[in-house]
């Protein structure tokens, strides 16, 4: 029973990847688009993961996003955060429609999952 115990504890360790505790009643996260070149019209505010609840998991997510000339997102790179809240902002950020642009852009939003809002 210890030994599962145990083993229950580095697992949940290695899947949270270090990342920040905090406490119950963790909900939707604050994004950040401000430094990006492109104006954003509409936004989603992603779903906070129920294992990232469980968990009381908290942290930053960056996602690079290429934009259409048309305002759609068309691809997103990782470049950081708890994979547990990655999926999360992803889905999030197929949903977010930028102003038109003369061609496509590249930028880097920011998401933070904490107990704040």
């Amino acid at each position: 029973m210890n030994r599962t115990l145990r083993s229950s504890g580095w697992l949940l360790t290695l899947l949270l990847g270090g990342a920040l505790v905090a406490p119950v009643g963790i909900r939707a996260q604050n994004v950040s688009a401000d430094s990006t070149s492109r104006k954003v019209r509409s936004k989603v505010i992603p779903a906070y993961p129920d294992l990232a609840r469980s968990a009381h998991l908290t942290g930053k997510v960056k996602i690079q996003v290429t934009i259409s000339a048309d305002g759609r997102v068309t691809d997103t790179k990782v470049v950081g955060g708890s994979p547990v809240l990655v999926s999360a902002a992803i889905e999030a950020l197929a949903k977010w429609r930028f102003e038109a642009a003369p061609s496509d852009t590249t930028e880097i939003i920011e998401f933070q999952f904490d107990g704040d809002n």
